[in-house]
């Protein structure tokens, strides 16, 4: 697959989260307790994962959005893999007193994860640098749903500019929400968008959505893949690539940053699309929720591999 020999720069836009993921064999009733298998520590939230999957695809990355006070150990841990994975950080703007957001994860033998968070809703005041700093040079901007309180004038600005701006929905959006209105592409799960247009069929809600905002609309589906409107407004569906999961964590994120470098590259949306979709495939095949995101030769081996094949889990992982 061709792609830019200048790798695009793109600016992701988000809330850090410190994961710590316990593997066990179910999720524990209430008031009992369970034993873990193990124990990792990990950097996450939505734009973060997201951002080490564009650095991994070959893509520049550098990211914007709050964190917790500098004397705080949470955040000097996600600044290390951060710098690590190649992310600029420079955007990056610190809240005195305040707790980069802690999260507990539970994955199961399917990989399905259950999950608790801290995040202190102080860090939806932050103000983010000047617009000029942080779209120079850019190329597309991803951004997290719920950072619209702080993120929809620049991206605002990001469109005036020609560039585009995609929103990874992680929860249902009010249709007031102004990232409704701004995004050029939105990427929904199933549950947002039905949530979202108040309506339980994907297609049909993405129907209803498309009278309110010109973005391109997708919602993902897991294992049934991505359903999506194309320019005359008809459904089409890029099918999922079979694998046998064992960690979906952050799987939604890599396919969010995924899709937006590809078409940060050129590509069109049914080609991010595929793109996208094996590189999260690829994903839930190994432990570590973002950090399992794949470098650039795996994923386009991956799409040239015989569709009858179904991938097990990485060696050693």
């Amino acid at each position: 697959m061709a792609h830019s020999v200048i790798a695009p720069r793109i600016l992701c836009i988000g809330i850090t989260v410190r994961d710590l993921t316990f593997r066990v064999e179910a999720v524990p009733a209430r008031g009992s307790k369970a034993n873990a298998s193990h124990l990792a520590e990990i950097c996450g939230g939505n734009a973060l994962n997201a951002a080490i999957a564009i650095a991994r695809l070959g893509g520049r990355v550098s990211f914007a959005g709050p964190m917790g006070d500098a004397g705080e150990t949470s955040s000097r841990f996600i600044l290390d893999r951060m710098e690590a994975e190649g992310i600029e950080t420079t955007h990056i703007v610190r809240m005195p007193g305040l707790a980069t957001p802690v999260s507990a994860i539970m994955i199961e033998p399917s990989g399905e994860r259950t999950l608790t968070i801290y995040r202190d809703p102080a860090l939806s005041t932050v103000q983010l640098p000047d617009a000029d700093a942080l779209l120079a040079y850019c190329r597309a901007v991803l951004v997290e749903s719920r950072c619209a309180a702080f993120a929809t004038s620049l991206c605002t600005e990001a469109r005036r500019r020609g560039i585009a701006v995609v929103v990874g929905v992680d929860r249902a959006m009010s249709l007031q929400d102004g990232l409704l209105t701004t995004a050029s592409h939105l990427l929904f799960a199933s549950e947002q968008v039905q949530e979202t247009a108040g309506i339980s069929d994907d297609g049909d809600a993405l129907k209803r959505l498309a009278a309110l905002t010109p973005a391109f609309l997708a919602a993902t589906r897991g294992p049934r893949g991505t359903i999506w409107l194309n320019e005359s407004g008809e459904l089409e569906q890029t099918p999922a690539v079979p694998v046998q999961a064992v960690d979906t964590l952050g799987a939604g994120d890599v396919f969010h940053g995924a899709f937006t470098l590809r078409l940060a590259e050129g590509g069109g949306v049914r080609e991010a699309l595929q793109f996208a979709a094996a590189a999260a495939a690829l994903k839930c095949t190994r432990h570590g929720g973002g950090l399992a995101a794949p470098q650039r030769l795996e994923v386009e081996e991956f799409l040239n591999m015989p569709r009858a094949t179904t991938l097990g889990p990485a060696p050693g992982l």
